[in-house]
């Protein structure tokens, strides 16, 4: 049987969006900014993250895999939803729930430069930098945190426990 230990309370979570909102609005005043979450676990922090920000936001999605059902990268990544408009000449802002291996954002970064944006910076709720094995940096990190199995505010275990309000380490 698993059991939960919060990690990052909701009201943290909120209040920490909020900064990183001013911070967005700061680095792009005039705006319009992409904020491209990746599918599915971005999507909680996509949502809070663009309404606290003052800067116009533009939502697009886009689905990427390197897990399957495990708790660690498959290594292999794979396009599941790509997006729907050019992001040629806009800002972008990749949101992202976890930062970990790397492997699927440095991935990621790749196609979308490709795409000649003007400029293409991440945000992600977490970032665990003692897992990379992939060089990303993170522009606008919510928290950092250490090398646990995290679930909640999007984050799943083969789709469970996306919906809980805190972060919480998922032991088994």
């Amino acid at each position: 049987m698993s059991s939960l230990r919060v990690l990052i309370s909701a009201e943290q979570i909120q209040a920490r969006i909020r900064e990183l909102g001013a911070e967005i609005d700061r680095d792009y005043p005039q705006g319009p900014v992409y904020l491209i979450a990746i599918l599915k676990g971005a999507c909680f922090f996509l949502a809070d993250l663009a309404r606290a920000m003052k800067t116009p936001a533009r939502i697009e999605f886009i689905g990427i895999s390197s897990y399957g059902r495990g708790k660690t990268s498959s290594g292999e990544v794979k396009l599941t939803k790509d997006l729907d408009v050019s992001i040629e000449g806009h800002d972008v802002v990749v949101v992202e729930d976890i930062v970990d291996s790397g492997v699927t954002l440095n991935y990621l970064l790749k196609v979308f430069e490709q795409r000649k944006p003007k400029s293409l910076r991440i945000a992600a709720l977490l970032d665990k930098p003692e897992r990379r094995q992939r060089p990303v940096e993170v522009h606008y990190v919510g928290f950092r945190i250490p090398d646990e199995f995290v679930v909640g505010y999007g984050l799943d275990y083969a789709e469970d426990y996306r919906n809980l309000r805190d972060v919480c380490v998922l032991n088994d």
